[in-house]
């Protein structure tokens, strides 16, 4: 049996590593276009930052892949002829496969915005080693910057060039920093924060119009609302979208929606070929879809795409949602659904420490605790999972929080004032 997976990030290491622990004896061979080896994707910014190197950024030592029998092949596919289950590189080297999962991960967004056309310098993303060798290529004749996108990959862009010591006006779109995550208090206290990192940060901005100077280089940004900002660097951080162009020009294309469209079994809608990770589209019976483009997402899939493979009786759900992150320094633990307070039904506590950036956030709905926002101290969020998983209502959970600590940061005084807080002026709940 061949094995073959295309991605050698995530998903598609953590398939070659679980195949291998099942089958010993099967021939596992990984493809990948952007590096050799595997790499952390979200230590790019500890690498602009100079605190990591690139050899760094390798989760595994490299003699790893050889010990556990696994061919690494660098190199992009533009081919798969599922007829002869055949998948061709720009190399032109051919590899027959007896099963493929296709695991080729996100690539950024277009940004639409006119002139960019004529910029032929200067315009950056922040997903890939190649966007992070330009950014360091561009940064020594970088005086200011514009980074435009408020999601984490954005800030963690602006927090790179703050570093170089660049000049940096955020353009968030929103009329606060991520809605999509955080509730307005939460982003208003980060949007303080990086303030206080020298950045100008605008919300309720975005990008309208780029300029190019006479070299072609990138020169300054229109925002719609007419603010004009010189740069010579544009971080375009607006999300990304599964990586699959190169798939509706091969001889058999799979079924392609906004990503390789698979059912819960990954099995895509080509015999033998299955897909996981930031490119996979689950396509439910109900006609329902699901694009999930997170790390710790892209693992679990790749895991169960392998089971799959195996033969095993595989049917994905979603994990409940967690992230963590920091916003400059300041600590994020997100679990289950913190942001959408709008909805019937729901009641919600928030509590800021007053002079601090540290804040806690619970949402209940019908009686049951949903989601945890926690910003500025480290939490366990193995025990905030199993307190939604538990149906809890947000008053027990408040009398044991203290539990789900890691450090002393809060400290237990702190978390005895948040309690005071929240018993004598219960939140109510939405109707």
């Amino acid at each position: 049996m061949h094995y073959v997976i295309v991605g050698n990030g995530v998903a598609g290491i953590t398939a070659a590593f679980t195949l291998r622990q099942r089958d010993r004896h099967a021939r596992i061979t990984v493809i990948g276009g952007e590096s050799d080896y595997f790499f952390s994707r979200t230590a790019l910014m500890y690498a602009y930052m100079d605190r990591l190197t690139l050899r760094d950024m390798e989760p595994f030592e490299r003699k790893t892949y050889a010990q556990r029998s696994i061919a690494l092949v660098r190199g992009w596919a533009v081919d798969l002829d599922a007829a002869r289950r055949l998948l061709r590189l720009a190399t032109g080297q051919e590899l027959l496969y007896d099963k493929l999962l296709l695991a080729t991960g996100s690539v950024p967004h277009r940004a639409p915005w006119p002139g960019l056309d004529a910029v032929r310098e200067g315009l950056v993303h922040f997903v890939s080693l190649e966007h992070l060798a330009e950014c360091e290529r561009l940064t020594p004749s970088t005086r200011q910057a514009v980074v435009a996108g408020g999601g984490l990959i954005g800030l963690e862009l602006v927090e790179c060039l703050r570093h170089h010591g660049v000049e940096v006006d955020f353009l968030v779109r929103e009329s606060w920093y991520w809605p999509v995550a955080l509730a307005a208090e939460e982003g208003a206290m980060i949007a303080e924060h990086v303030r206080a990192h020298g950045v100008r940060i605008h919300c309720g901005h975005q990008v309208s119009a780029a300029t190019a100077d006479q070299a072609g280089r990138i020169s300054a940004v229109t925002t719609a609302a007419g603010l004009r900002l010189p740069c010579q660097m544009l971080g375009v951080c607006i999300g990304v979208r599964p990586a699959v162009d190169w798939l509706r020009k091969v001889t058999t294309p799979p079924a392609i929606g906004r990503g390789v469209e698979t059912g819960d079994s990954f099995q895509t809608s080509l015999p033998g070929v299955y897909a996981a990770g930031d490119c996979a589209e689950f396509v439910r019976p109900d006609g329902s879809r699901l694009l999930e483009q997170i790390w710790y997402s892209a693992k679990r899939q790749g895991e169960q795409a392998a089971a799959a493979m195996l033969g095993d009786a595989v049917a994905y759900r979603p994990p409940l949602f967690f992230n963590s992150a920091k916003f400059f320094d300041i600590e994020y633990t997100t679990v289950g659904d913190a942001a959408m307070l709008s909805r019937d039904g729901v009641r919600t506590f928030y509590h800021r420490l007053p002079g601090r950036n540290a804040s806690i956030r619970m949402v209940e709905r019908h009686g049951a605790v949903t989601g945890f926002n926690m910003l500025g101290s480290r939490w366990d969020h193995t025990l905030l999972e199993r307190w939604i998983d538990e149906r809890k209502p947000m008053d027990e959970a408040m009398r044991h929080l203290h539990l789900a600590q890691f450090d002393g940061e809060f400290g237990r005084a702190r978390l005895d004032g948040a309690r005071a807080a929240y018993f004598q002026n219960p939140p109510e709940c939405r109707r």
